[in-house]
């Protein structure tokens, strides 16, 4: 996927888990240490804070009560502890939800929490668990007032920005400063995901580094040292915009040349060892800076041919198993283990895996070969949910619904309008979250990877 137009001729589609939680351990004298949030509105992360003084108070204030049995001194010291928090605003409404694991699905839904540990999820309306999970895009050098209200009133996940969105890197700076203001008065005053493609060579929303694309990085002497300053220079331009997110490196395993990937210089090497090396520094140098990687299209296109492009129509891969784990799947194997952020799926068919659904649609892939195999722990994206390749999978609701159900984080709504497109996917969604087609406990398990992320993209 390109994620929408590339500036030169070409195709358009493009973790841990930090919970907030207060909490007193009993000791002979009630409570011996608190956990404080060290930021009221969430807005940065939460860390673990040790305050001996108000330990020290709280035990003065329990000091009259040392006859009450050790069961009612360490209520009432919970209960101070509750209220001291709550005046400082670190105890904003919380729930506590399984962040994933198995059996916490609702039937007939599919959920891949990658076994991480219990998140703290603010209270969310449907609609804004729903909205949480969409990514909207917008025509013109100005976010329309729409989206701006929508974003407030938490509908928003993130934004992804193409060419005609940006003028020069001081308007695009301005333009997510508005956004993420917007974003620091909704309801969970998190940074939004604010994301594009800075892929390299062709493929470069902003004008700036990496200026080489994959294919040349793969050429050079060193090719691992080219691939990490590449990483670093994109990660350093999208930050000094504000921006969190890069929908790169691309981990496509091209076979011949001139094929889907080859022809644009957006896969590094046909030697999937080569290809999971580069991909993996540029992960590692690009999150350094503070901007997640989104490795893509997994289990990989590299074996399309030049006219098998999913924003155009349906494309399925006739690729053995052991060739699709031993070529395609290597170097997001590698990219997981140096800690990548987030994986976006691809939209083709792997019979191999699933013979009837694309791999963004289908459980088996997201659940089976990502999430238990490879053992990935972050957040899923899918493509650019309009793709050609989907056609026979109804409108852009029930295309999000399927791709939801399947075990996808983010969809991803790349059309540049007025922001109909995310709206009417926020709808399905939440129609699907309120009637039981998508489990309730998946859906948070979903967003409280979501949040993690935008807590610590």
């Amino acid at each position: 996927m390109f994620g929408g137009a590339v500036a030169a001729p070409g195709p358009r589609g493009s973790g841990g888990v930090g919970a907030t939680a207060t909490r007193a351990s009993a000791t002979a004298t009630g409570i011996s240490a608190i956990v404080i949030p060290t930021s009221g509105y969430g807005w940065c992360a939460p860390q673990p804070v040790r305050s001996p003084s108000l330990v020290t108070m709280i035990d003065r204030l329990l000091a009259p009560h040392a006859g009450r049995g050790a069961v009612l001194r360490l209520l009432f010291g919970a209960a101070l502890a509750s209220a001291w928090l709550a005046a400082c605003g670190g105890a904003a409404a919380t729930t506590t939800v399984p962040a994933g694991g198995a059996g916490s699905s609702a039937a007939g839904d599919a959920s891949h929490g990658g076994g991480a540990p219990t998140q703290s999820l603010p209270r969310l309306s449907t609609k804004q668990l729903a909205g949480a999970r969409v990514i909207y895009a917008y025509a013109g050098l100005r976010p329309p007032a729409s989206l701006l209200s929508q974003i407030r009133h938490g509908d928003v996940g993130g934004v992804i920005f193409f060419g005609s969105n940006v003028s020069s890197l001081a308007q695009i700076h301005g333009v997510v400063g508005r956004l993420q203001a917007a974003a620091k008065v909704s309801p969970t005053h998190l940074p939004l995901l604010l994301m594009t493609d800075q892929e390299g060579g062709q493929v470069r929303r902003l004008p700036g580094a990496p200026v080489k694309s994959e294919k040349q990085i793969g050429e050079q002497r060193n090719a691992t040292r080219a691939a990490s300053r590449a990483g670093t220079g994109a990660g350093r331009l999208l930050a000094s915009v504000g921006m969190n997110v890069n929908l790169a490196p691309v981990l496509d395993v091209y076979r011949t040349a001139g094929d889907f990937d080859d022809q644009f210089q957006r896969s590094y090497s046909s030697d999937p060892a080569k290809v999971a090396r580069l991909g993996s520094a540029f992960v590692r140098a690009q999150q350094r800076t503070g901007v997640a990687a989104t490795v893509k299209h997994f289990p990989g296109l590299g074996a399309a041919s030049a006219s098998q492009n999913t924003d155009e129509r349906p494309v399925t891969l006739h690729v053995p198993l052991s060739q699709l784990r031993s070529i395609d799947e290597r170097p997001f194997q590698s990219a997981v283990g140096a800690g990548t952020k987030l994986v976006m799926t691809s939209w083709a068919v792997y019979p191999a895996l699933d013979r009837s659904r694309p791999a963004g649609l289908s459980s088996k892939v997201i659940g089976g070969e990502l999430r238990t195999r490879l053992g990935f722990k972050g957040a899923t994206i899918t493509d650019s949910i309009d793709a050609g390749a989907l056609e026979h999978y109804g409108g852009l609701g029930n295309r999000a619904v399927l791709a939801a159900r399947a075990g996808a984080d983010l969809i991803l709504c790349s059309q540049p309008s007025s922001g109909a497109q995310g709206s009417s996917v926020v709808r399905a969604l939440a129609h699907a979250i309120s009637t039981g087609t998508v489990g309730r406990s998946a859906t948070r398990a979903a967003v409280s990877r979501i949040l993690a992320l935008r807590r610590h993209p």
